[in-house]
């Protein structure tokens, strides 16, 4: 607050939008990614959360590709196959008011929320189980977030505020993606696993769409 009473908002190094993350998968040579179609046509029947959603693709034959895409207006979700790893990716497309913190924070629930339930559907078998070691962030905004090290430097504070609110304190590595033609990307692993419950208990319950 300044001296006439007006309120300065605080410069931010970076801004972090578009955030996706990655929630990697266990034994991903079980899971049947064709079984996954239905699942997510059902949740566009059912617009159960906030989150317009549109429609579905699949990709599964394009080697290390997006695998299978649930399109939607503010995001999208996909069984993602990119660099021969399959994990559930939320992609935050529009722009998101608030806080990098509540922006990186909010991402995490959506994709914890929405691994949780294909984790539940009988549908699936069991099939999709998360690996509870690690996770991948992406910025996928090359203007706001260009993969420099400038961008790491200045993001990385954030990002480890982040992975200390999800993981509650406890202990992890972090590897930047440095390839600067590339998104802004790191890979965590954790030095023990979690469950994605355990996850989005330790986030709290904030706001994200709940499918």
């Amino acid at each position: 607050m300044s001296a006439k009473g007006i309120h300065i908002e605080e410069e931010v190094a970076v801004e972090l939008q578009h955030v996706n993350v990655k929630l990697l998968l266990r034994d991903p040579a079980s899971v049947d990614l064709h079984a996954v179609v239905p699942v997510f046509h059902s949740w566009i029947q059912e617009q159960a959360g906030e989150e317009l959603l549109l429609d579905v693709a699949s990709y599964a034959h394009v080697k290390d590709g997006p695998g299978i895409l649930l399109i939607g207006h503010e995001a999208d979700y996909s069984l993602d196959l990119t660099d021969g790893r399959l994990g559930l990716r939320y992609n935050h497309k529009v722009l998101l008011e608030g806080t990098n913190a509540s922006r990186l924070d909010h991402a995490a629930r959506a994709a914890l929320n929405a691994l949780e339930r294909l984790e539940n559907d009988s549908r699936l078998g069991g099939k999709i189980q998360f690996d509870g070691r690690g996770l991948e962030l992406f910025i996928n905004d090359r203007l706001l977030a260009p993969n420099t090290e400038e961008t790491r430097q200045a993001a990385d504070p954030e990002l480890r505020a982040f992975l200390g609110r999800q993981l509650a304190g406890e202990g992890y590595s972090l590897a930047y993606e440095t390839d600067a033609r590339r998104l802004f990307g790191a890979r965590v692993q954790f030095d023990r696993e979690f469950m994605s419950n355990e996850l989005l208990r330790n986030l709290g319950a904030g706001q994200y769409a709940r499918l």
